[in-house]
């Protein structure tokens, strides 16, 4: 008593091949997305490497410059009339 399977009718067959189509638009998706992922990861080095190298210039610029060097202005208390 063995009974063969009955051939698939058109609806299951387009519902087929829209979930093969979905499946592969979204592997597609995903990898367009860790692509992504990668380049903004780089850039964000990029940046990191540029600003740790601007904040370093800076600490040896300002360790080189007296600290009376740097005075601050009197503040000058207004009457508000």
């Amino acid at each position: 008593m063995t009974a063969s399977k009955p051939a698939p009718s058109p609806a299951s067959l387009e519902r087929a091949e829209r979930q093969r189509l979905a499946a592969e638009e979204g592997a597609r998706a995903m990898a367009e997305v860790e692509r992504d992922a990668a380049a903004i990861r780089k850039n964000m080095e990029r940046l990191r490497a540029l600003r740790e190298a601007r904040e370093a210039k800076a600490a040896t610029e300002d360790s080189a410059t007296p600290a009376a060097a740097v005075k601050k202005k009197p503040r000058v208390k207004r009457i508000v009339r």
